[in-house]
């Protein structure tokens, strides 16, 4: 009777592990259950994100129009009326500012500066002769045929005079600078020089 009643104990209390064992399974399986669909919902979040990330990049705008107001790079303004004179004219190869005479040497020579034209000022018959360098020396013949006008005389219109006429006009009126286009025969002396009106 012992024995028989020692085996239902056992058997009861086996009874009662399975019991409890099956308890906790079916305790546990909403937890399994619940484990999965919690690290499904994570990557279900996430999942959305991963293509939202190049949206979430900045995008290039288009760049506006240019409104009618603005002026486009580079445009030059319209010249002013009566401003169409070069500052950049070159030297000139023919012309020269007389500014005076010397013997030096025995032979005859004018102090001249080269130069080129300017712009006339408003109101201005004629433009400017801008000198440039320095002074430098051409000879002069004796026979040279000159042409003169005022203020070397007293005409509006080219006069010819001679080498000595100029030569007292020049020792007279020193630096004046009067501009005259001249030429030159083979041997690099003057042989006729026109004064150039310049007001």
């Amino acid at each position: 009777m012992r024995t028989q009643a020692a085996l239902a104990a056992l058997a009861l209390c086996g009874t009662l592990v399975l019991t409890a064992c099956n308890g906790d399974d079916e305790a546990g399986a909403p937890g399994a259950l619940a484990s999965p669909s919690a690290g499904a919902s994570v990557t279900g979040a996430a999942s959305p994100s991963a293509p939202a990330s190049p949206s979430s990049a900045p995008s290039k705008k288009p760049t506006p129009p240019a409104t009618s107001s603005a002026s486009p790079a580079g445009t030059k303004k319209p010249p002013a009326p009566g401003s169409t004179c070069d500052h950049k004219m070159p030297i000139s190869p023919d012309e020269v500012a007389v500014h005076r005479y010397t013997p030096e040497g025995g032979v005859h020579s004018l102090i001249v500066k080269h130069g080129n034209w300017g712009c006339a000022a408003p109101g201005k018959d004629a433009a400017p002769f801008d000198t440039v360098g320095k002074e430098t020396f051409l000879n002069i013949a004796e026979d040279a045929k000159i042409t003169a006008l005022t203020p070397i005389v007293a005409s509006p219109v080219s006069k010819p005079i001679t080498l000595q006429q100029l030569i007292d006009w020049l020792i007279a009126h020193p630096n004046q600078g009067r501009v005259f286009r001249y030429h030159l025969d083979s041997t690099g002396v003057i042989d006729w020089m026109d004064q150039q009106y310049t007001s």
